[in-house]
């Protein structure tokens, strides 16, 4: 597999005065991806009950980074936005995205750095193996951005 695309509907609040998504609605918008993922299934087996499912987890953002390389419109249909997997750590993945732009380009780039939490312990815990398992078919390679 690798990356999925999670259709989002972008909403009129979402909209700023100058008609594009407003640079803070982006993180939500990106947010509705992982709850797709991670919550929904979609694109993503997590009947396993892992990351956060299974009532002893919970999924934690630990940094976001967005690049911002044209404008997104209020589209006429979902908005379809890329995820796939970047790096897989001991207790944290790496989630990167592709936000088209109306001509199909790449608008937006971004990357979310994402903790599984012990919630007892409150403490970082390691991947399975299961979890390692589901979480390579969404390899993909890391998003480039431009000032690094």
């Amino acid at each position: 597999m690798s990356a999925i695309e999670v259709p989002v509907r972008v909403r009129w609040a979402d909209i700023d005065a100058y008609g594009h998504v407003n640079n803070a609605a982006m993180f939500t918008l990106l947010e509705e991806v992982r709850i797709s993922i991670f919550w929904r299934s979609v694109g993503f087996d997590n009947s396993s009950g892992a990351f956060g499912l299974d009532g002893t987890s919970a999924t934690f953002i630990a940094r976001q980074e967005i690049e911002y390389l044209k404008p997104v419109g209020l589209p006429h249909e979902e908005l379809p936005i890329k995820v796939w997997v970047s790096r897989i750590g001991n207790a944290s993945i790496e989630l990167d995205y592709a936000v088209p732009a109306a001509d199909g380009s790449v608008a937006v780039k971004a990357r979310t750095v994402i903790v599984i939490v012990d919630l007892t312990t409150e403490k970082p815990r390691r991947l399975t193996e299961r979890e390692r398992e589901d979480l390579t078919a969404l390899m993909d390679e890391p998003t480039e951005f431009r000032r690094r």
